[in-house]
């Protein structure tokens, strides 16, 4: 029988609790007329899961399983499905509800993520799963399972948030990407520099900035150094010497820094606030015309394109550690650790099994 992880729940209030990981054995699929049967060999975790083991996190479910990120072989289809699945490298959509809007989820019930909540029924930790046809790509040929499994929420994420909300996706525009070292902010990084783009990263980690430097970053400052947008300033080309637009995730001040490095009429893009959830804005900023964008995943277009664009350019993402075994729950906690902490640069990836295209059914 298949095996998945899922949350245990436990007493304790939002923020104190820490809900222990759990392996339950679970049913075999079996597909629908338009469904797709995967073995899933890679899944990859994103701080939601963390949020939600801290019962930070709308609608936690104890019985779906965890996380959003998947790479797996196609072993079975149904009557109507394509017969061309059978046996080709797959990522899962990780989300569900949003095909092609510009604005946002087209569902009246809103945009559902994989991966341990009772608004969608199904996550990629597990060892078998089930999904429509529609919602696949073919895995880019050029990716490792780990990789592959690395690319869906954060490489969807990172594509709204530079190619759809900034409008400065354009050979020769600078853009600055706060906090380097996570997902998000790496895919971001690697579309621009794929893009032609000049990209500059912020981390509170020299190491960090480093590594981005040599990933193609044109240049970047510690944010913990009092007057980092000065350094930035310096780092700019003389024919540019600004900013066009910030992609963010972290929130604080990045407003008051924007005003000091963004040009007039300047974006900023923000897809989350790990700093706080909420930040000021400024009359200096309505004086300089900036503009501030809210960003989510993206829509089933969106990703289509992006894996698309990782295929054309052949960019590959960052991994920063793997655990083997579906049933290495301790392991997989010290992965949970890494992202409480902050150390990791790239994503977190369980690999659920190996290489082959045997089936488990």
């Amino acid at each position: 029988m298949p095996k998945a992880i899922t949350m245990q729940q436990v007493e304790g209030k939002p923020g104190q609790v820490y809900y222990p990981l759990s392996l339950k054995t679970v049913p075999t699929p079996t597909p629908g007329p338009h469904d797709l049967i995967i073995n899933i060999h890679a899944a990859a975790l994103n701080h939601r899961d963390l949020f939600l083991r801290q019962h930070l996190y709308p609608s936690p479910s104890f019985e779906v399983p965890l996380l959003a990120d998947g790479y797996g072989i196609v072993t079975a289809v149904g009557s109507s499905a394509s017969k061309s699945w059978l046996g080709k490298a797959v990522i899962l959509v990780p989300g569900r509800g949003w095909k092609d809007s510009p604005d946002g989820p087209e569902s009246p019930t809103g945009y559902a993520i994989l991966g341990g909540t009772k608004t969608c029924l199904l996550g990629t930790a597990q060892d078998v799963i089930c999904v429509d046809e529609n919602e696949v790509e073919e895995a880019p040929p050029h990716l490792s399972p780990a990789e592959a499994a690395a690319l869906p929420l954060t490489g969807l994420t990172g594509w709204r948030a530079l190619v759809s909300k900034s409008g400065n996706a354009q050979k020769g525009r600078n853009v600055l990407i706060t906090g380097i070292g996570g997902g998000v902010a790496l895919n971001v990084m690697q579309f621009a520099v794929g893009i032609g783009m000049n990209a500059y990263v912020t981390s509170g980690n020299e190491e960090k900035i480093d590594k981005a430097k040599s990933m193609g970053a044109k240049g970047g400052v510690n944010y913990k150094t009092d007057g980092w947008e000065k350094e930035l300033k310096k780092q700019l080309p003389k024919d540019r010497p600004y900013i066009d637009a910030i992609i963010d995730g972290a929130g604080g001040n990045v407003i008051a820094k924007a005003t000091r490095v963004l040009k007039p009429g300047g974006v900023v893009v923000q897809y989350g606030m790990t700093v706080s959830p909420k930040m000021d804005w400024s009359m200096n900023a309505v004086l300089n015309n900036l503009e501030l964008r809210g960003s989510t995943m993206g829509s089933r277009k969106e990703f289509k394109d992006m894996v698309a664009f990782v295929n054309d350019k052949k960019i590959k993402p960052i991994v920063s550690r793997v655990v083997k075994g579906l049933d290495n729950l301790e392991e997989i906690d010290t992965l949970f650790d890494d992202m409480k902490k902050g150390s990791q640069f790239g994503k977190l990836v369980i690999e659920v099994a190996d290489g082959s295209n045997s089936s488990k059914l």
